[in-house]
């Protein structure tokens, strides 16, 4: 099936913007999954992106997103700690809530893991928990930096390497983490857990998943990921997480009625009411995102990410240039066919400007910018000269060309 990948950004738990991606299935989803990456990792490490394009592939739509301070979002990491992280992931939920359904499936990758068993009991539309070399207590974490964990106590802070990056982390953080125990959060948790780990993981050793899948009650499943690292670096590992994923999910999410499966996609959801009529209305997945439909073709228009949009489809002067420029290849290929010219192949490639009128020579006015369109006609076939001479002159024939000259008047109304 295929896939899109929407960038959101949504509040956090503190009020700082959290930068996210929604993998969304072309078709209606069978269910939507919040993901949560592991300690210092952000949305875009490897296994995060893969598990959660797969999942898409298989209908499931994910939510993943960079936890205050890390990756593409507002904050502070040193500010941070595990509490923060479960704030932050139902804040997440609350948006996906808002703006298009509820999670079903919560997905942790190793701190990950144990932030969404801990976040787990506020969630209650979700139904499934997935862990991946995910640790058993947050107390864990401290192993990371056991070696500074002297100089935390005393300074107040210390600066620790993490995976060969730097980190500052608090003597609040090591506070924080040795209060939270995830063993009532399991034994309540009143929802379907699979537990992934591999036996080889010597970040999380295996035996973490051993407590977590002992404290949890029925239904529960372990999948060993054999000779997987921590953070399944191996594409093969990550597409397996992801298969067995939706297969084990499928027996816990409802499947998706006929009627919704029949239903138009949100690229066909706004349609032309009369022949010649063309529609463009916002997606609302996106600040500038667009749903363009013209007869029974379905396109989409943005912004470049550059400008705040998500760069999901050409902009509003990309597509003058398109019209100008197919409507430029046609008139040629008329003509062409109907002298009988040896024309195999017309390219034509266009850009737009604003100049100063007073640069240029051909304009009346000379005040204020103008747009300046430029044209380049490539030729491709035995023409000769004369041949190619006239098929320039063709060009300037274009009725889109000629619309453009011709100030066409445009009538703009509010619709009932």
């Amino acid at each position: 099936m295929a896939r899109r990948a929407v960038r959101v950004d949504f509040p956090g738990a503190d009020g700082q913007i959290l930068a996210g991606l929604l993998e969304m299935p072309d078709a209606t989803p069978r269910a939507y999954a919040l993901f949560a990456h592991c300690f210092t990792c952000s949305k875009d490490i490897f296994a995060a992106a893969r598990i959660a394009g797969g999942l898409a592939e298989r209908g499931i739509a994910v939510l993943r997103f960079d936890f205050t301070g890390l990756g593409a979002s507002e904050g502070e990491f040193a500010n941070t700690n595990f509490s923060s992280n479960i704030e932050d992931l139902v804040a997440a939920a609350e948006f996906l809530k808002r703006s298009h359904e509820a999670p079903k499936i919560l997905i942790g990758h190793s701190l990950g893991g144990a932030a969404v068993l801990a976040a787990a009991a506020r969630l209650p539309q979700s139904v499934a928990i997935a862990t991946i070399a995910a640790p058993a207590d947050a107390a864990h974490l401290g192993n990371l930096f056991a070696d500074k964990r002297a100089e935390i106590e005393a300074k107040g802070e210390a600066q620790v390497v993490i995976a060969g990056r730097p980190f500052r982390v608090k003597r609040q953080f090591l506070e924080d983490i040795a209060q939270h125990r995830l063993e009532d959060a399991l034994h309540n948790l009143g929802k379907a857990l699979v537990v992934f780990h591999s036996p080889l993981d010597d970040t999380v050793s295996i035996d973490n998943a051993s407590r977590i899948f002992l404290a949890a009650r029925h239904p529960k499943s372990f999948i060993s990921l054999d000779r997987a690292d921590h953070l399944l670096s191996d594409r093969a590992d990550a597409a397996y997480v992801a298969d067995v994923l939706s297969a084990w999910a499928s027996r816990y999410i409802a499947p998706v009625s006929t009627a919704a499966r029949n239903a138009k996609s949100p690229l066909s959801a706004v349609e032309p009411r009369s022949p010649g009529e063309v529609v463009v209305a916002e997606t609302r997945e996106g600040r500038y995102s667009q749903i363009v439909a013209s007869g029974r073709h379905r396109l989409e228009a943005d912004e470049p990410e550059s400008v705040g949009g998500n760069d999901r489809g050409p902009g509003p002067y990309d597509y003058l240039l398109v019209a100008l420029g197919a409507c430029t290849s046609m008139t040629l290929r008329m003509y062409a066919e109907r002298k009988a010219l040896p024309l195999e192949r017309v390219i034509v490639r266009l850009t737009q400007e604003k100049i100063h009128a007073a640069d240029c020579a051909e304009c009346e006015t000379k005040e204020g910018m103008i747009d300046r369109l430029e044209r380049s006609i490539e030729l491709l076939g035995p023409l000769d000269q004369a041949q190619r001479q006239r098929l320039l002159e063709i060009s300037e024939k274009c009725p889109v060309h000629r619309t453009l000259r011709s100030k066409p008047l445009i009538v703009t109304r509010l619709a009932e």
